[in-house]
């Protein structure tokens, strides 16, 4: 063994290694939870013990062995059950050792029931299946009759179940008829019997709706109701079908094909059933609320008979008022011929002043034009003045400031030949250098043989 591993000391005698039990004890726990990964093991439980603590100590054995195992508070308070003095249990757990006292044990972190979890996934495959198919699609469920006439229940006659059903039914809608459709609810053949039931109900057409319920229970009571030829026979029920099987926590595939999910079957059973005293409330309600409506509606109608009677009247009276009538349309008619025509020689002379009164006055008008024009002539003139002179000061400033006019008092300009740039300094000739110079009747090119610079001199 490796010294530095179990922390040991060489003894004074002999210089072999010693190692102390906890340090043994340490590199053997170390050694199993690295060589035994988390794994699932199956067998009876026997010994079980919940500590004030929380945490549960048990053994679990079979024919051959046993082996000691501790499910601490943290993963217990989770687990779905506490099992029991001989259960078939399956544990996932990791291989460790009790150091202090050197035990070999399990330390558990999840419990089942033996055969859950194939259960368990086998129920996983057909709901995919099932869901895939369309068969939970929400599209296809159908809402429940808001007052049925008929309710049947499918379940065991022995089940506890059945009778929180009945119960809750005659508690709240003692006047709705009550159907049960006996089946098996768990063991071999319940699934087939719990289908021919719901065929039979489809077949009877007595009740408006079915409730498919039974009481809570393992995976292994309750898997009747994940069998997938009743899951094909709920969604093809001409009735809506209430699940209401288990626990709130229980789902089975049932649930997911009926049209609607209880948590429990007395939940199933309020969902199904109207409240007595609520139809009742609101019965009366609705017989106030129509009489209300008769007696507005006899108002209305008085009312109406008391417009049409005083709208009608004698025949004699009626001849008298359209005889009254048509004289008065005789009196207007000769009164309006009469004053046609003086009415038409008024707006006429009327028209005619206010056409006099707007007619424009061309000669003024065309005054005013020959006045506004004479005045744009002499603007047009002094304007062409003012340029012309404007011009003519130009001219004789730029004749001052002309180079030419210099050139013709004597003066020359120097250019560098290559460059074109104008010599200003005695300094940049140089012999040889060639030269263009401007003077008053031309220009030449010359080149420098020699160069005298001189100090600026006045002229």
């Amino acid at each position: 063994m490796n010294s530095d591993r179990f922390s040991a000391s060489p003894s004074a005698s002999g210089g072999d290694v010693v190692v102390p039990v906890s340090s043994l004890n340490r590199a053997i726990a170390s050694m199993l939870e690295r060589s035994f990964p988390l794994a699932w093991i199956s067998g009876e439980v026997s010994n079980f013990t919940r500590a004030a603590s929380g945490h549960w100590y048990f053994s679990i054995k079979d024919a051959a062995a046993q082996i000691r195992c501790v499910m601490f508070r943290g993963r217990a308070q989770y687990a779905e059950f506490t099992p029991r003095e001989g259960d078939r249990i399956e544990v996932r757990a990791l291989v460790t050792m009790y150091e202090p006292r050197g035990e070999l044990q399990l330390n558990v972190e999840a419990v089942r029931r033996t055969g859950q979890g194939r259960l368990y996934e086998a129920f996983l495959r057909l709901k995919a299946q099932l869901e895939a198919e369309g068969l939970f699609d929400p599209a296809r469920k159908r809402p429940l009759p808001t007052h049925p006439r008929g309710i049947g229940v499918v379940t065991s006659m022995q089940a506890a179940a059945l009778r929180d059903v009945l119960t809750t039914l005659c508690r709240r809608a003692p006047h709705v008829r009550v159907i049960v459709y006996p089946a098996p609810v768990q063991g071999a053949g319940s699934a087939e019997k719990l289908t021919a039931m719901l065929e039979t109900a489809n077949a009877r057409a007595e009740v408006d709706v079915l409730v498919l319920c039974r009481g809570g229970g393992s995976i292994e009571d309750l898997w009747s109701f994940n069998d997938e030829t009743l899951a094909r026979a709920i969604a093809a029920s001409a009735i809506p079908v209430v699940s209401g099987v288990g626990h709130e926590t229980d789902f089975t595939i049932a649930d997911f094909a009926a049209d609607m999910r209880a948590p429990t079957p007395t939940g199933a059973a309020e969902l199904v059933s109207p409240q007595h005293a609520t139809l009742l409330r609101e019965l009366d309600q609705r017989h106030a609320a129509l009489a209300r409506g008769f007696v507005r509606q006899m108002e209305r109608r008085a009312q109406q008979l008391d417009w049409l009677a005083r709208r009608l009247v004698s025949p004699a009276q009626r001849l008298a008022q359209q005889s009254t009538h048509l004289r008065q349309l005789a009196i207007r008619l000769a009164s309006a011929s009469s004053r046609s025509t003086a009415d038409a020689r008024a707006r006429f002379n009327v028209l005619q002043m206010r056409w006099q009164r707007t007619r424009p006055d061309t000669a003024a008008q065309s005054a005013r034009l020959e006045a506004l024009g004479r005045r744009l002539d002499a603007a047009f003139a002094r304007q062409r003045e003012r340029e012309a002179a404007r011009v003519s000061g130009l001219m004789a400033r730029l004749e001052v400031l002309s180079p030419q006019r210099t050139f013709e008092r004597g003066y020359a300009a120097l250019l560098d030949a290559q460059s074109g740039a104008a010599v200003r300094s005695p300094s940049t000739l140089k012999p040889g250098k060639r030269l263009t110079v401007h003077l008053a009747q031309g220009s030449a090119d010359i080149a420098l043989s020699d160069v005298q610079p001189r100090l600026a001199e006045g002229f």
